[in-house]
């Protein structure tokens, strides 16, 4: 049913994103975050939105807000504005990390409410910081991470993707 082109995208982004969405029983009444809009959380905000879930993606590009709510976002933060970021601390049930570049865990672990997670599906080429165990222990929040889903999870996705018609955004070159 699916658009070869955009559904390609699926086998390696979309299972990236969707195994630990379905892992962590995202669904209805949750809140979940999105750290990045590249080609892992462009499927991570469309799998979430389509899983039920209130959905925040956390940007450092102002300019990606409006692509974010076409895609399902709820609301855009920008997690370079410190003020912003701590007035959503506490609200998330799981946010997903897709970002392939180091960067401070410690902003988003304190956006998660009492065991919430927070999942790195970015794998950066030298390591994060190391978070601090307060953001962890005071609450009880996990810090896990995700690869890729096996081949009956991977026919469970693309058959809830053509299901909702949800493809990769791409860009078709001759």
């Amino acid at each position: 049913k699916l658009d070869p082109a955009g559904a390609a995208p699926l086998l390696c982004a979309g299972i990236t994103t969707y195994s630990p969405l379905r892992h962590w029983r995202v669904g209805p009444g949750q809140r979940v975050g999105v750290v990045g809009l590249g080609g892992l959380g462009h499927m991570g905000v469309k799998l979430a939105h389509a899983l039920g879930a209130r959905v925040s993606l956390f940007t450092t590009t102002p300019g990606k807000a409006a692509d974010a709510h076409r895609l399902g976002a709820d609301e855009v933060i920008i997690s370079k504005n410190a003020a912003e970021m701590q007035k959503h601390g506490g609200r998330f049930d799981f946010i997903l990390d897709t970002v392939a570049a180091p960067h401070n865990l410690d902003a988003y672990l304190a956006l998660l409410k009492r065991d919430g997670t927070l999942c790195l599906v970015g794998v950066p080429d030298q390591p994060h910081p190391s978070p601090g165990v307060f953001n962890l222990v005071m609450r009880r929040r996990q810090l896990a991470g995700s690869l890729i889903g096996g081949i009956p999870e991977t026919q469970e996705m693309l058959d809830f993707c053509a299901d909702r018609n949800i493809t990769a955004d791409v860009e078709v070159i001759p």
